[in-house]
């Protein structure tokens, strides 16, 4: 393993530990109303990426992406989609953790892997390993058993499994700078979300500057608690192996049930376990899959 590799690993491992405990800190502004949250994200991370652009000067380069963008109209409107899609995530997200359902964002985002497999069959016509084909059938098994179980569809997790990977695909032909990527997608929304503050300004209930100086700081470090996963993820994912990518991915979705679970009491019973188990045998044997994919293509160089 060489020096590049031993970075991405540190780099995207650091992603998913952020990930992984981000509920807390959406717990730490749950008073406020999950669409406002939303709101100072987006509106955060673009003053918090544009910022850093500008001060490393890359400022330039930024003007030249965008530009770029825009004579590749079919980038430009995928990123577009792209940014449309990843704010849906995040309200999800948001609202999920505030309303005790932590244990489903971690179901979510345990399925999202798999459901990218599918994802690429459909869109890029890639075809299913046997490990892969048992992999969904298992994951489908355990939805089944907590929509039995519960008598509903779990739409929750699917919204932000399907949510993630469909940001995934928008944004995997579009080659840009991480930073200044995450600025342009976080430009396309931004307006929006400024005008959401301004008319929740007006109507004379806004949780900035009316909530102590301490929530002002956490609504303005969301802008960076935001754009730091998805920089030191970008930055890994270019230095290491797609499957050790899929390994890492596992350790969000595990901090989260841990969290949901343990330190916020979400119940996680017998019939949770069981069809957890089911995605979770599917989740390792993909792995192991992908690590006898690699060694096999590794022999093969020598």
């Amino acid at each position: 393993m060489d020096g590049k590799e031993k970075q991405g690993i540190i780099w995207a491992a650091a992603a998913y530990l952020i990930w992984g405990v981000l509920p807390i800190y959406w717990k730490l502004v749950g008073d406020i109303p999950s669409g406002e949250i939303l709101a100072h994200r987006i509106f955060w991370s673009f003053i918090t990426t544009a910022l850093t652009v500008v001060l490393i000067g890359q400022g330039r380069k930024l003007i030249e992406d965008f530009k770029g963008l825009w004579k590749r109209q079919k980038d430009f409107w995928s990123l577009f989609a792209a940014s449309i899609l990843i704010s849906g995530n995040w309200f999800l997200f948001i609202w999920a953790v505030n309303n005790g359902h932590i244990v489903q964002t971690s179901l979510g985002y345990y399925i999202n892997p798999l459901l990218s497999i599918l994802l690429g069959i459909v869109f890029l016509k890639e075809r299913l390993t046997k490990a892969e084909k048992s992999a969904v059938l298992l994951a489908a098994a355990g939805v089944l058993i907590i929509t039995i179980s519960f008598g509903q569809f779990p739409w929750l997790s699917f919204g932000l499994a399907t949510s993630f990977a469909i940001y995934g695909l928008a944004k995997k032909t579009i080659h840009l700078d991480p930073l200044r990527g995450l600025t342009i997608e976080t430009l396309f929304i931004a307006p929006f979300a400024a005008i959401y503050l301004a008319v929740v300004w007006k109507g004379g209930s806004p949780a900035f500057l009316h909530s102590g100086a301490g929530m002002d700081v956490l609504l303005i470090l969301s802008g960076a608690a935001t754009a730091l996963p998805l920089v030191l993820f970008a930055k890994g994912a270019q230095n290491i192996p797609l499957y050790l990518l899929g390994f890492l991915q596992y350790i969000a979705p595990t901090l989260m049930l841990f969290l949901g679970v343990i330190i916020y009491g979400e119940p996680f019973g017998m019939v949770e376990l069981v069809a957890f188990s089911f995605i979770w045998a599917g989740l390792i044997l993909v792995t192991a899959s992908k690590f006898r994919m690699m060694k096999k293509m590794k022999v093969a160089m020598k």
